[in-house]
């Protein structure tokens, strides 16, 4: 049996495909972190970044670029397929974690007739980013309560720019993290947010406090291999609730799912995705719902799984 995971190796599964969300997704300390590290990912012990000095451009600011394909992803009412590029970085220092994405919708001009991006008057831009501040750190003491390792004062922003107003969104959640010891390998990180509403593609929650989402992480290494690669498991889900979204409009729910589930093949650089991602109710839309977009009726496909493959660089 090869070694399982090897202390050099940890931070280089890197949080990898959150990005897969238009994802997700998140890479990996997958052994017990060092005391400041995240259970997100996004942190470096002293002696991992003396390890990789050297092999990135930066020994705690780390970047990579991704090309993925996309099959019947339903954050919408009509599944897209898509390729796109996605510049991703992630890292730790001080108080801060840092981790988001930038996507180029449709970079190849490839997708199905629901996906619009860079190249036909659809969204150009696609973003997240999710950074947290140690609340620990601030307060130079450790906070920790029974299980919960350390406290953050958590933010996810999603924007989409759209091509106009019509077809923008600009999302922000705040609220409260928290990094869980598991006591096994495991590592496991929870965040629970309200949500403000600034675009949303014209729906009735625009520019006001629209529910709330909680967001639980986990992250398991597989096994490392004599060929410097590791495989590593990463999962994370979101439950979105409280909208009001449904009280005007039947075809809108308060709630909605997405659990995603991502294995990760990396080396020092070179990284492969494969990612199922399970939606219900994507986008607060009804499953089945009639609608009608000004091109005839159809029926809201919101429920089901959802494929993404990709291969990175990490720099």
């Amino acid at each position: 049996m090869h070694n399982r995971f090897p202390r050099h190796r940890q931070w280089a599964v890197s949080l990898g495909l959150a990005g897969v969300t238009g994802l997700l997704s998140h890479a990996a300390l997958a052994q017990s972190p060092a005391p400041d590290a995240s259970a997100q990912g996004e942190s470096l012990s002293a002696d991992v970044q003396s390890a990789k000095q050297g092999a990135y451009l930066s020994d705690w600011y780390n970047q990579d670029l991704m090309l993925i394909g996309s099959k019947d992803i339903s954050f919408g009412p009509r599944p897209a397929d898509d390729i796109y590029l996605e510049y991703e970085y992630f890292g730790r220092k001080g108080p801060f974690e840092l981790y988001g994405y930038i996507d180029l919708p449709k970079i190849l001009d490839i997708g199905n007739s629901h996906d619009k991006g860079i190249w036909d008057h659809g969204s150009p831009l696609f973003m997240e980013h999710e950074p947290r501040i140690s609340i620990d750190y601030l307060a130079g003491r450790s906070l920790a309560i029974g299980p919960i390792k350390e406290w953050y004062v958590a933010f996810d922003w999603i924007y989409d720019h759209g091509s106009r107003t019509a077809n923008r969104a600009n999302t922000l959640y705040s609220g409260l993290g928290t990094d869980i010891d598991t006591h096994s390998r495991v590592n496991l990180s929870a965040n629970f947010y309200g949500r403000y509403q600034w675009e949303n593609y014209g729906a009735s929650n625009e520019y006001s406090w629209d529910g709330y989402r909680a967001q639980l992480k986990y992250i398991v290494p597989i096994d490392s291999y004599s060929n410097g690669a590791s495989l590593t498991y990463i999962g994370f889900t979101n439950f979105d609730f409280g909208s009001d979204l449904h009280k005007d409009n039947p075809a809108r729910t308060a709630n909605a799912t997405v659990a995603t589930n991502v294995l990760l093949y990396a080396f020092t650089h070179l990284r492969f995705t494969l990612v199922g991602r399970y939606f219900h109710n994507g986008g607060n839309w009804e499953d089945g719902s009639v609608l009608n977009f000004g091109d005839g009726e159809f029926r809201a496909r919101s429920n089901g799984w959802g494929y993404y493959a990709g291969v990175g660089y990490q720099f």
